[in-house]
């Protein structure tokens, strides 16, 4: 394995776009969370201009499912080896599927390939974050299901004349077992977790309350360390392009710690940029679907610093891929 960031140190971005297919098993279609959903189509545009003012390149990594323009196209990308997860809540195939419009116009919570237009017709990476929002930890899935999803994932994308090279594991559940079809499939970088045993990936039933706290805390004191990572490059896998922090949406209750929420992500990005670190944030583009104004004046107080270090330690901004092609 070869450290390749010798000269300078390396600021990423990814965002995971998934709309309601990440967050239908968990969250209502008439619950508050839906105003979320609704909020990303106001989201990209918001995004892709803040990032252009401030020359970010960024990767989307984006549910296949999006892809389609409607639900003909949907139904014919799925592939024929699907996952069996025990706790059948997690599929699905058999819980959401019936349920959905026919396109964007009649169902903007699980149709938005405008949304993807839009990021096409940018200079932004689009990456994969599964077929299906599949679960890579989950008991009664499989290597030959994921592989199955993958495959979908790129067949569809391919139709649009999208290469995918970067990979995001739903809900974090990195499976190291999982990495060579990764590799051998053509995906180049995936997004692991940060290193400290609160990001430890875990099945969803495993997220117990007293690790969330952790997290929560962590969001606002460095109980994790400086999350600043070397990228490195292994044989036959995919190469790590680590996350080091999520991006907290604004929240009323806490807006007093934002402050300190902002410092502890400034101070991070600076000890990457000194020490020739990567730094990798990321969110959701429905963390941002409500408060949008808010979120983004709090992501323009994070570029604008890392306009700062660009100019004063070299420290660049790429896609995953790129971070990626790095390595060599």
């Amino acid at each position: 394995m070869k450290n390749t960031l010798n000269d300078n140190g390396v600021f990423v971005i990814s965002l995971d776009l998934e709309l309601l297919w990440g967050v239908w098993d968990v969250a209502s279609k008439n619950g508050s969370y839906v105003a979320n959903i609704e909020g990303v189509k106001g989201v990209i545009p918001s995004l892709l201009q803040i990032f252009a003012s401030y020359n970010i390149k960024a990767t989307f990594a984006t549910v296949g499912f999006l892809f389609a323009k409607n639900k003909e196209e949907l139904l014919a990308s799925f592939p024929d080896t699907k996952p069996v997860y025990t706790n059948l809540k997690y599929n699905v195939y058999l819980n959401e599927i019936d349920s959905i419009g026919f396109d964007e116009t009649d169902d903007s919570l699980h149709f938005g390939y405008s949304l993807l237009q839009m990021i096409m017709n940018s200079e932004h990476e689009i990456g994969t974050h599964s077929h299906s929002h599949y679960y890579c930890l989950e008991a009664g899935q499989d290597s030959k299901s994921f592989e199955a999803d993958l495959q979908a994932a790129i067949k569809i994308a391919a139709n649009k004349n999208i290469g995918l090279q970067s990979f995001v594991f739903p809900r974090n559940q990195v499976n190291e077992g999982y990495l060579d079809i990764l590799y051998n499939n053509g995906i180049k970088a995936y997004r692991g977790n940060p290193t400290s045993w609160i990001y430890k990936p875990r099945r969803f039933a495993a997220e117990v309350l007293f690790i969330r706290l952790f997290r929560l805390l962590d969001a606002y004191f460095p109980i994790s360390g400086m999350n600043g990572h070397t990228i490195t490059k292994q044989n036959g896998k995919p190469t790590n392009i680590a996350a080091s922090r999520f991006m907290k949406p604004w929240f009323k209750p806490l807006s007093w710690f934002e402050p300190l929420r902002l410092y502890r992500i400034k101070h991070e990005m600076t000890y990457a940029a000194k020490n020739n670190k990567l730094y990798h944030l990321w969110w959701h583009p429905h963390n941002f679907g409500k408060n949008l104004e808010k979120n983004i004046s709090n992501l323009s107080i994070l570029l604008k610093h890392y306009q700062m270090l660009n100019r004063k330690y070299n420290f660049t901004c790429c896609t995953m891929q790129e971070a990626a092609a790095k390595a060599t």
